[in-house]
């Protein structure tokens, strides 16, 4: 039995937590190489999120669920617009409850809307 299997933990949704990170960076990193060079911060976002989009697309499917289909990216889009609402509708309601600091509103998200996208990205995505 492996470290995993003895305190209940998935394996997938471990990949799926480091491979988000390593997404994260790479968007950062493409927002701040073309800031750098001078774009206007509205063309550096457009470009990290287009280029974070197929990025973690290819790292989410092929590295955590082995799924190299590249049909499957409408669905990957679709999931990410769900997650997006998802977000906005949960900072609204914090903000109704009176937590009024977004920024650890946001954090307070960081675990559900982790937990929501690997659900959504096994089942609508890249489920088998």
């Amino acid at each position: 039995m492996n470290i995993f299997e003895k305190y209940g933990l998935d394996w997938q949704f471990i990949k799926f937590l480091f491979v988000g990170g390593i997404n994260t960076a790479f968007g950062y990193g493409v927002f701040a190489l073309f800031t750098f060079l001078n774009f206007h911060y509205v063309i550096s976002t457009l470009l990290a999120t287009i280029l974070g989009i197929l990025f973690n697309f290819k790292t989410t499917g092929c590295i955590v669920f082995k799924n190299n289909n590249n049909r499957l990216i409408f669905r990957f889009v679709a999931v990410y617009g769900v997650i997006y609402g998802f977000s906005v509708l949960s900072l609204k309601l914090l903000l109704i409850l009176g937590l009024e600091n977004l920024y650890i509103n946001y954090l307070i998200l960081l675990l559900p809307n982790a937990l929501l996208s690997f659900y959504l990205m096994k089942k609508v995505v890249f489920c088998k």
